[in-house]
C-alpha cells in the first residue's frame, strides 16, 4: 500500500482516511472472506477492465479485495465503520458500485466517479459547441453522455431567415459519434454516448434510418445509441390509423417562447396543428412504429423514453425532456445559454447520476440485514455525487450540488428465480418482483432521510417536491392494506424463508 501511494498509484487523501491499525483490521475482514472469482469470466473481466496496472502495463497491482478496499476507503469517507461495512457490502457481493466508481476509486490516475450524464442542446451554434466539448471531457472521464436533439432546427429550416439552410440532426451526430470514439478512459473503458430526438421532429424518419444497416454512408450511425421520446398521443394517432404531425422546433420556439422539448406535445398537439405559423409535415403514425420495430429487430435501437408517462409521474418541478444511455434515468433539466465566446450567460441544469446495483439473490440472503445493506448502498451513492470533481461541464456540476441524485439498481433477478426454481413469466415471478423492490425502494427512501438528517439539508427543490407534501407516497400510505403483501404460497415461502420483513403502511 505505501508502495502504490509513494509511487503516484493510490490517492494518498483515500488511503489517509483510516489509521495503519484499522488498515490492519480491514485487511482481517479482507482474509475472512476469503474472495475466489466463480467464474473464469470474472478473472478475465476484472483483469483487463478494472484492475490497477503498472504504469508499462506489464504488472498486475492489485487483487479484486484490494480493489473492492479502495472502493469502501473511497466510499466510507472518514467514518471507520462504515468503510468496514461497505467493505462488507462489496465482498459479499450484495453490492457492486459502477463501473467508473469501481473503476477510480483511491486511483491517483483516474476519470470521475459517475456513471452518467445527461445535456440538453439548444438550437444554437454556442450550444451545439458546448456540447461537444462537454461531452469529450466527460467521455474522457469515464461516464457516458447522452444528449437531447429535440431542440435543433431540422434539416431544410431557415437560417437568418433564409429558407432551406439548416442542415438537421444528423451532422450533430456524426460529430458526437466521433467525440465518443475518440475520448476513451485512459484505452480502459470506451467511449459512449446516446443522442434522443422527440418522436414528432421532422428529422425522426431520418434519425431512425441512421441505423439501419443498410443506411446510405453519409447517414449511417454506427456507435453513438439512439432514443425516442414518445408522447401519448403518437399512440393514439397510431391507434386511430391517422397521420401524425412532424413540427419544426424553429417555429414552435418562436411561437411559444420556449423550445420545442418543454411543450407538452399531447396537450399542445392539435393547438400547433392548427397554427398556420407552425411549419409541418406528415407521416403515418402506424409507420412510425413500424420503422421502430423494424430497427429494435435490426439493432436493438431506438431506447424509448414515454414522454407524458414520466412526466406525470415527476415528483419535482421541470420537465423531463430525455434519458440516459439505458433510459433509467429520468430527471427534469433547464436550459443554459452562452455567449459567442461559449462562455455560460445563464446557468441552467443539466443532469448527472451515481449508479449501482444490488444482488437480488444475495440481498435476499441477507435477511433482517436487508435494510442495512441498503443503507449502506445509498451512503455509498451519496458520496459519489460529494466527491466527483465536475467543473469541466458548469451546468452538470451545477444540477448535481442542487440535487445530489443517485440511482440504485438491481441485477441477478433471474439468478434468484433459477435458484428457487421460480419461472420467469410466472405470477410468482411478478409477485416477487413487484414486493422486493417495494421493498427495496422503501428502505432506500428510509436511507435517504437519514442522511439527510444527519447532513441537516435537503436538495435544492424538496420543499416544492411530492416528496415533501406526503403526495408521491400516497401510493403506498392511501391504498388498500394488504396490497404490498405476499399472497402465494410460493412468494410467501420466499420472504419466510429469507428472513425478510415487508414494510407495512404504518413504516411509511
Amino acid at each position: 500500500m505505501q508502495y502504490l501511494v509513494e509511487n503516484q498509484y493510490y490517492e494518498k487523501e483515500v488511503v489517509n482516511n483510516v489509521t495503519k491499525a484499522q488498515l490492519e483490521e480491514l485487511y482481517q475482514l479482507i482474509e475472512k472472506y476469503n474472495h475466489r472469482f466463480p467464474s473464469f469470466m470474472g478473472v478475465v473481466k476484472f483483469f483487463n477492465s478494472y484492475c490497477l496496472k503498472s504504469f508499462d502495463g506489464s504488472k498486475f497491482l492489485e487483487t479484486y479485495s484490494e480493489r473492492a478496499l479502495m472502493n469502501a476507503l473511497f466510499l466510507g469517507g472518514k467514518d471507520f465503520e462504515s468503510v468496514k461495512n461497505i467493505l462488507v457490502e462489496i465482498l459479499s457481493g450484495r453490492f457492486q458500485p459502477a463501473t467508473p466508481t469501481f473503476l477510480n476509486a483511491g486511483k491517483k490516475q483516474r476519470g470521475e466517479y459517475v456513471s452518467c450524464y445527461l445535456l440538453r442542446v439548444e438550437d444554437n451554434m454556442e450550444s451545439i459547441a458546448r456540447a461537444v466539448t462537454t461531452s469529450l471531457q466527460l467521455s474522457k472521464r469515464g461516464g457516458g453522455v447522452a444528449l437531447s436533439l429535440t431542440n435543433l432546427r431540422e434539416f431544410g429550416a431557415p437560417i437568418k431567415q433564409i429558407q432551406g439552410q439548416a442542415t438537421g440532426v444528423i451532422p450533430v451526430m456524426k460529430i458526437l459519434e466521433d467525440s465518443f470514439s475518440y475520448a476513451n478512459q485512459l484505452g480502459q473503458r470506451q467511449g459512449a454516448g446516446a443522442v434522443y430526438l422527440h418522436a414528432h421532429h421532422p428529422d425522426i424518419m431520418t434519425f431512425l434510418d441512421s441505423k439501419r444497416e443498410n443506411a446510405d454512408e453519409k447517414i449511417r450511425i454506427k456507435s453513438l445509441s439512439l432514443g425516442v421520446v414518445v408522447p401519448n398521443i403518437t399512440f393514439e394517432l397510431a391507434k386511430n390509423n391517422e397521420d401524425m404531425a412532424l413540427f419544426s422546433p424553429y417555429d414552435v420556439e418562436k411561437v411559444y417562447g420556449v423550445p420545442f422539448s418543454d411543450i407538452k406535445v399531447t396537450k399542445e398537439y392539435y393547438n400547433m396543428l392548427n397554427n398556420p405559423k407552425i411549419r409541418k409535415t406528415f407521416v403515418k403514425a402506424r409507420k412510425f412504429f413500424q420503422t421502430v420495430a423494424e430497427l429494435h429487430f435490426e439493432s436493438g435501437y431506438p431506447y424509448l423514453l414515454f414522454d407524458d408517462t414520466v412526466n406525470d409521474r415527476n415528483p419535482n418541478a421541470g420537465r423531463i425532456v430525455m434519458s440516459n444511455l439505458c433510459s433509467e434515468i429520468v430527471q427534469s433539466s433547464s436550459l443554459t445559454e452562452y455567449d459567442t465566446d461559449l462562455t455560460v450567460k445563464k446557468l441552467g441544469e443539466d443532469i448527472s447520476c451515481n449508479l449501482g446495483s444490488m444482488n437480488v439473490d444475495k440481498l435476499m440472503n441477507a435477511g433482517s440485514d436487508f435494510g442495512k445493506s441498503v443503507f449502506y448502498a445509498i451512503k455509498s451513492l451519496d458520496h459519489v455525487s460529494r466527491g466527483c470533481d465536475l467543473s469541466c461541464a458548469p451546468s452538470i456540476n451545477h444540477g448535481n450540488r442542487n440535487n445530489r441524485a443517485l440511482g440504485l439498481g438491481a441485477m441477478n433477478l433471474h439468478g434468484f428465480f433459477a435458484v428457487n426454481e421460480v419461472y420467469y413469466d410466472s405470477p410468482e415471478a411478478l409477485e416477487f418482483t413487484n414486493l422486493f423492490f417495494y421493498a427495496l425502494a422503501y428502505h432506500a427512501y428510509k436511507a435517504s432521510n437519514l442522511l439527510a438528517k444527519e447532513r441537516n439539508e435537503t436538495y435544492k427543490n424538496f420543499k416544492s417536491s411530492k416528496y415533501a407534501t406526503g403526495e408521491y407516497f400516497d401510493k403506498y400510505t392511501k391504498c388498500e392494506s394488504d396490497l404490498y403483501t405476499a399472497k402465494l404460497p410460493k412468494v410467501i415461502e420466499l420472504f419466510k424463508k429469507h428472513n425478510v420483513t415487508l414494510p407495512t403502511q404504518s413504516d411509511w
